[in-house]
């Protein structure tokens, strides 16, 4: 939809570099950005500021591209070139310039557009900037995605500003396969991280039936992280909020992970499994409060919940594999040999199951004590659920490599603390559900890797299969799944 004209003022330098931020963010690959305006009305400052952000180096060389109609950038999350169209003297002369594969590869920014006016695309930012007073202003307005985004971004800046952190700088944390994304903002010695979560559309299209159960918004994750740190965890502490916009502000653990080199450092994933063992060692109630009164009510890891998660493997994996779809044959044994393996999982101890408790989402704080160590992110999809699951995510951790010894002892250490505490914990049946959970996850991610490699055109994917292999061959020698250990047999499945 197009943007209405907008005007902001820019009273000074820090002005401008804070709209080109809020640009910044806004940017994706295919998009074009428009900077016009006489000699000395702010474009140049604008363009070294919005390069420098998406590089996150404010020491970034930025030379003009006046002579040279084009520079380009290569650092950041996303390519860009930058054009000075001031040279041009027809705009014929544009498609000689390499513009159309500059838009391919990666975002562009103009300068003098109306010198190739007719061979802009519709769908644009467009920044029109002008002297005022002792400052400058600009004229924003455009048509398309991008538009939405700049206008979703100002949003952000508005929250920022009213929550107390005004002229906060902003950069791109990271994003994920849903609609939400993660900036870290700061401003004087102050960090936070700022999770932009957009609410579901007022028609939201219907959802497959394996992703019925995951959070639609940030109502989910405030109540889990409410209810972690009133728990005595270390889930991030929460500035501000705004839930119609969905909007967190939260506090920032840092970047210290608990990896080294691509390598599980041991003591932390001991660490990591304490925590799960202090998790599960009490009831935790399934209805958790949020603070406008109301109550989100976590949804049960059960039976239907988990067989349609690992019938991913024959909607994504088999075919990949095979360049087939899975038979109807194949399909109904599959089914029929995770039935009864799931019911015996349905009846076990339940617990708080943050579903992705690997190290992606594990933060070491080492000023902190006890089980204080392991900041906790992306618990926005916890449910009630299994104490195996987490446990098994956390042991056969899909993102690096836990080697089988280092796997034993995590079980072990998890197995003497519940038994160290309070209430009878079985042993026998938790390794039971431990080896049926843990091949139902590596299930379900073989087939989700293979669908964003198929179908969402992301191969780097491909590189964590062998290591999922691994562990499900390592899991199927449990004599509980020695049924589903003849089905891969028997469909010739790496």
């Amino acid at each position: 939809m197009a943007l209405p004209d907008i005007v902001i003022d820019l009273p000074d330098e820090a002005a401008t570099t804070r709209l080109a931020e809020d640009v910044a963010l806004a940017l994706r690959s295919g998009d074009v950005v428009t900077l016009s305006g006489d000699l000395g009305a702010g474009k140049t400052t604008f363009a070294r500021a919005l390069l420098r952000a998406l590089a996150n180096d404010p020491d970034l060389e930025v030379p003009s591209p006046t002579f040279t109609l084009v520079q380009l950038y290569g650092e950041g999350r996303l390519p860009v070139a930058h054009f000075d169209l001031y040279r041009l003297s027809a705009p014929e002369e544009l498609d000689e310039t390499g513009f159309d594969e500059a838009l391919e590869a990666g975002a562009v920014l103009v300068e003098w557009p109306e010198r190739a006016l007719s061979r802009m695309p519709g769908e644009r930012l467009d920044l029109a900037f002008a002297i005022s007073g002792a400052g400058r202003s600009v004229r924003v307005s455009g048509e398309g995605p991008l538009a939405d985004r700049f206008t979703r971004s100002r949003v952000i800046r508005a929250f920022l500003d009213e929550a107390g952190w005004n002229d906060a700088a902003r950069r791109f944390l990271q994003g994920d396969a849903s609609t939400r994304a993660y900036e870290r903002v700061a401003v004087s010695g102050r960090r936070a991280v700022l999770m932009d979560w957009p609410p579901p559309a007022l028609k939201p299209v219907p959802k497959e039936r394996r992703f019925i159960y995951r959070a639609e918004d940030v109502r989910p994750f405030l109540a889990a992280d409410t209810a972690l740190r009133e728990a005595g965890f270390s889930a991030p502490e929460i500035h501000a909020t705004d839930l119609s916009a969905g909007l967190l502000l939260m506090e920032d653990l840092g970047a210290e992970g608990v990896v080294s080199d691509g390598t599980p450092i041991p003591e932390r994933y001991h660490a990591a499994v304490a925590v799960l063992a202090a998790l599960h060692s009490k009831p935790r109630p399934r209805d958790l409060p949020l603070p406008d009164g109301t109550v989100h009510r976590l949804p049960v890891l059960g039976i239907e919940a988990l067989t349609a998660e690992a019938e991913m493997l024959l909607d994504w994996y088999v075919p990949h594999v095979t360049g087939k779809p899975a038979g109807e044959s194949a399909r109904a044994a599959f089914l029929a040999i995770w039935r009864p393996l799931l019911e015996k999982v349905a009846d076990d101890e339940q617990s708080w199951a943050l579903l992705d408790y690997h190290s992606p989402n594990l933060i070491w704080l080492p000023d902190r004590e006890g089980m204080k160590q392991v900041g906790l992110l992306d618990f926005q999809d916890m449910h009630l659920g299994p104490t195996a699951y987490d446990v098994a995510s956390l042991a056969q951790d899909a993102r690096v490599t836990v080697p089988s010894g280092l796997e034993r002892d995590l079980i072990a250490r998890y197995i003497a603390l519940r038994q160290a505490g309070p209430g009878a914990f079985q042993a026998v049946s938790f390794a039971e559900s431990y080896a049926i959970l843990a091949a139902q996850r590596a299930t379900r991610i073989l087939g989700i890797f293979a669908r964003l490699a198929d179908r969402d055109g992301k191969p780097g994917y491909l590189k964590h299969m062998p290591r999922l292999r691994d562990y499900l061959a390592r899991t199927l020698q449990h004599p509980v799944l020695s049924g589903l250990s003849v089905w891969y047999e028997e469909q010739n499945l790496p």
